[in-house]
């Protein structure tokens, strides 16, 4: 079925709300787990990415654990890894290397392809994009249901590598080669069922459902808009999620086509990325010849950097839809936010190289990625300097929502400026691979993409449900996460300046550098305050799961607008029902229209009619096509 029938079957399914879909209720499993409904998989991305945030979180903690007190037993814990994961796990409660480097690796692989993307892309991109276009539901239903179940398909292969002879994966979130190739090889270990190749199985179906997700977005944005809502008449989450879905259909498969590789070079024999000359335990490898280690490392970049915009932008897109609807003014520079993603989209593909620095490239090619990797900064400063002017003059409601979009601000901009010095490649030779690294994308992505998720989670939460999570148990998430995220990350700028590597296992305790003092405390001992830190913060992310469960059933009741914003979605009944809307919207102005002159209320919807001789904000154009 072309594009053209799917938009005339929705369009047939809004005028007759009440047709043979309506007439028979589903099963379970057909509404909840084969669900073709975008809502619904909206919802199950939320959920399970949220689980897998969680879960990479608690690896995370027990990697502090190793880092405060290293060789020390791990009371209580420690002792039940070992009697599920055995002895390779932890040696009588006290954490092995191996262990430790497969705690790393599915840490950073779960956080951000296991937990951030499904929430921020997949998650808020289905509940949200249809509604705010007026959309009755993606364009490709089937292919929708087809993305979770890859993902989640790929998040169980994940899970069940911890379970096997070995262990998890250990060559690091980014599987260098020749180390990825050589790992957990040998006759102890089976050719498929070891760490490593399940990681890039999983990897494989991950992509599969990340490129499903993409084609989708692109087609409904295109395609199923509602009458009126031209190119700028779109909420800038809408745009975001746009250039987010470009930035995924572009990327991943390069590296797809280098993870079926390195797979091959795992299980066939090959030796894509096995240099001439390999020897490994004193004995030289077979198969070894003619690869190249650094091909992985251009493929994976080319991934690897638009990947940061794919966590970034749904983030920005959700903060930008908070800011203008609790300040109680248009959003500031709509157009100049536009083109700034656009921009930072299509720079963030020809950036990749500041991530190899080390690996000698040429003079001409590093100043090319250094002059780039410094003006793809331009965009990123526009985008968030519109935000805080945005703050400006503004009649600001300090709701839950908007404590997290507030906080976003100043931590992304530590992030994008501690990034800087990483962007020279003279700055960089000392800085890469140090706790500095770890800083700066912790900044962009923890207390930055995810304070974005949470603000999100707040914001829509009434339109999943009908009702609204609680303010107090907010406020008592919110405060000690922002408090403890920073005495994570800040002392590792510290560490990494100090030149404390970052895959340490003994916490440095051993070094020389780690033990110079800054502040008074040296390198190696401020990673107890930062584990204490973490700790708190997972404690403090408690509230917040107790909330969301409990405001499902429980929550206060609100109507179908509580915050009293203008895009489409909250037209739409709270929970939204099968088509989402009660008659087709149509779009008559911008989506941030609010504190007209001459109005009896602050906010002004997008399906409210131009009056005569209103100006119109955003655009000149009142033409009702696409």
């Amino acid at each position: 079925m072309d594009v053209s029938s799917s938009v005339s079957t929705h369009a047939a399914h809004d005028s007759h709300p009440h047709d043979e879909h309506d007439h028979h209720e589903l099963s379970f499993l057909r509404k909840y787990v084969f669900s073709t409904d975008h809502k619904v998989i909206g919802l199950q991305y939320l959920i399970s990415g949220l689980i897998f945030l969680f879960f990479g979180f608690l690896l995370m903690m027990l990697m502090r654990w190793q880092l405060a007190f290293p060789g020390t037993r791990l009371p209580v814990i420690g002792t039940l890894i070992e009697n599920v994961l055995g002895q390779g796990a932890m040696n009588n409660g006290v954490m092995t290397p191996e262990f430790y480097n497969s705690l790393g690796a599915m840490h950073g692989t779960i956080m951000i392809f296991l937990g951030i993307v499904p929430v921020a892309f997949a998650a808020f991109g289905n509940f949200v994009v249809p509604l705010q276009i007026g959309a009755p539901d993606m364009t490709f239903p089937k292919i929708n249901m087809a993305s979770y179940q890859a993902f989640f398909a790929g998040g169980i292969v994940m899970l069940v590598s911890f379970f096997v002879p070995g262990g998890a994966a250990k060559g690091g979130w980014t599987s260098y080669t020749p180390l990825s190739d050589i790992a957990d090889k040998g006759p102890t270990y089976h050719v498929i069922f070891n760490g490593q190749t399940l990681w890039l199985i999983a990897f494989i179906m991950l992509i599969t459902s990340s490129l499903l997700g993409a084609v989708n977005f692109i087609a409904t944005i295109i395609q199923l808009r509602a009458k009126g809502m031209t190119w700028m008449r779109l909420p800038f989450f809408v745009w975001a999620q746009f250039v987010t879905a470009f930035l995924l259909l572009l990327a991943f498969p390069p590296l797809e086509s280098a993870i079926v590789m390195q797979l091959m070079d795992r299980v066939a024999g090959t030796s894509f990325f096995l240099p001439s000359g390999l020897i490994v335990n004193g004995a030289a490898v077979s198969i070894s010849g003619g690869g190249s280690p650094l091909l992985w490392q251009h493929l994976f970049w080319f991934l690897g950097h638009p990947e940061v915009y794919v966590l970034i932008l749904p983030g920005m897109g959700i903060v930008a839809e908070i800011l203008a609807n609790n300040t109680r003014k248009p959003l500031w520079g709509y157009k100049s936010l536009v083109f700034a993603a656009l921009v930072l989209g299509f720079l963030s593909f020809i950036v990749w190289a500041h991530h190899m620095w080390l690996t000698g490239m040429g003079t001409v090619v590093s100043a090319f990625f250094q002059t780039t990797t410094m003006i793809i900064s331009i965009p990123s400063v526009i985008i968030l300097s519109a935000f805080f002017i945005s703050l400006w003059g503004g009649s600001i409601r300090f709701t839950v929502p908007m404590l997290f979009a507030t906080a976003f601000l100043p931590m992304f901009g530590i992030g994008g400026l501690t990034g800087i010095p990483l962007a020279f490649n003279s700055a960089d030779l000392y800085l890469h691979d140090t706790y500095y690294v770890i800083a700066h994308f912790h900044y962009i992505v923890a207390p930055g993409t995810i304070f974005a998720v949470f603000a999100g989670v707040y914001y829509w939460f009434p339109k999943a449900t009908g009702r609204k999570m609680s303010d107090f148990w907010g406020h008592v998430h919110f405060w000690p996460s922002l408090v403890c995220m920073n005495c994570i990350f800040l002392p590792m700028f510290l560490q990494g300046m100090l030149g404390m590597h970052r895959r340490w296992y003994d916490g440095g305790q051993g070094w020389t550098l780690a033990s110079e003092k800054v502040w008074g405390v040296s390198g190696f001992h401020w990673n107890l305050p930062i584990s204490i830190a973490a700790w708190v913060m997972g404690v403090a992310q408690i509230p917040f799961i107790i909330n969301f469960f409990w405001s499902i059933w429980r929550g206060e009741k609100v109507n179908d607008n509580p915050w009293e914003a203008t895009t489409l979605e909250w037209t739409a009944p709270s929970p939204p029902p099968h088509g989402n809307f009660l008659e087709a919207p149509v779009v008559y102005r911008g989506p941030y229209e609010y504190s007209l002159p001459g109005r009896d209320k602050d906010y002004t919807m997008q399906t409210e009619p131009i009056k005569e001789g209103e100006r119109v904000l955003h655009e000149p154009t009142m033409s009702l096509g696409h």
